[in-house]
């Protein structure tokens, strides 16, 4: 069995801001160095280093990130793309490294700076000029490979979700937005999420409709950030830290990628023994209100657990460090029983871990009430 012994992360700046002119290994070696030094182990312990990162211009993220971090050179480092779901799927993949004995202290997250992501062209096979390209194609077929703010306005179309609900939750996430004590490492001067500063009502009501009902107001903001946790064996960990009880990633349809993480759940949830209800605390992705508002309420969740310090919507979307985000942010919320971490991605994916905290309190709950969500939706297969 493996442990999260420690976990950190630097602020989420939107893109262009702070961290606007850092690389990815200046955004992501503080955290781990950081990072060891709160678990009290040293640098020629680590085994491995597992990055996810969406956006970069390819190589090998992970190696420079841990040879900044002062790794050993015999550190080689993994980077994986899974896009929104990479940082939960790096810490995943860690797990399996401990739990199957290859390895005992292995560093896993994320990394993005969408300040710094290259320009993407792609050329023409007959010659002609070379065209520019936002999205990376994440299906073979273009019918069903819609861009995601378009996946996110036709999920609310199809679930009945209205652009009032969506704002509601997108204000709540801001008024619940915290940080824990030791949860952020400080970076040029930067402490606090530097876009968690509140969304009044009346802000989101006049925010111009991007695509539908999806607004700069219920979608998160594109950012630059970075987090880290270290995954340890059990003899290493000698009593401390989190459990990593379960996870599992699994692939849906591609037109519809905001609601795979339901049945990453229920998955996860079976393979460990549990039911919903033995939920104490659940981080689950705010790429778009209606994303989250659709998982909660396929996967069943009670809403005055979820998010209960703000979610990406108050912080900001370091797309390939964000479901690493997730798990920083129960490693340091949950108080006790079971923590579970969701978020969907491109393509169709959906990820899940589930963590567990042994002898403390349970978590605090948020008034948050579930006629806030639209409790009322029903999520189901595609008509």
């Amino acid at each position: 069995m493996s442990v999260i012994l420690a976990a950190k992360r630097t602020a989420v700046v939107p893109r262009g801001g702070a961290f606007a002119a850092l690389e990815i290994e200046d955004l992501g070696a503080p955290v781990v160095r950081a990072l060891l030094q709160q678990a009290g182990i040293a640098a020629d312990q680590v085994s491995e280093l597992i990055c996810a990162n969406a956006l970069g211009a390819g190589g090998n993220p992970a190696r420079l990130v841990a040879l900044a971090a002062g790794l050993p050179e015999r550190v080689a480092g993994l980077t994986i793309d899974r896009q929104c779901a990479g940082g939960l799927d790096a810490i995943l993949l860690a797990h399996a490294l401990v739990d199957a004995g290859l390895a005992e202290v292995v560093v896993a997250g994320g990394v993005e700076s969408y300040s710094r992501r290259p320009e993407r062209w792609r050329t023409d096979p007959q010659g002609g000029p070379a065209q520019r390209y936002e999205q990376a194609r994440f299906a073979p077929w273009p019918a069903r490979d819609p861009e995601m703010t378009q996946a996110a306005a036709a999920l609310a179309t199809r679930l009945g979700i209205s652009r009032a609900a969506q704002d509601a939750w997108a204000v709540a996430s801001h008024a619940r937005a915290r940080v824990a004590a030791g949860e952020i490492v400080p970076l040029l001067g930067v402490e606090m999420d530097a876009f968690a500063r509140g969304l009044r009502a009346e802000v989101a009501a006049r925010a111009k409709p991007i695509t539908g009902s999806i607004t700069a107001a219920n979608a998160a903001v594109a950012a630059d950030g970075a987090a880290f946790v270290l995954v340890v064996s059990e003899r290493i960990a000698a009593g401390r830290g989190l459990r990593v009880i379960g996870g599992v990633t699994l692939g849906g349809d591609p037109e519809e990628p905001g609601l795979v993480p339901v049945a990453a759940i229920a998955s996860a949830l079976a393979r460990a023994g549990l039911r919903v209800e033995d939920v104490a605390l659940a981080e689950v992705m705010e790429a778009y209100a209606v994303q989250a508002m659709a998982c909660v309420a396929g996967a069943e969740l009670d809403p005055a657990r979820v998010n209960i310090g703000g979610g990406a919507l108050a912080r900001g979307h370091p797309i390939g460090a964000s479901g690493a985000v997730l798990a920083v942010r129960l490693f340091h919320e949950l108080g006790g029983g079971i923590g579970l971490a969701a978020i969907a991605a491109a393509g169709g994916l959906g990820s899940a871990l589930l963590l567990q905290k042994e002898g403390a309190a349970a978590p605090s709950r948020f008034a948050l009430t579930p006629a806030d969500i639209s409790t009322n939706v029903k999520v189901g297969a595609r008509r």
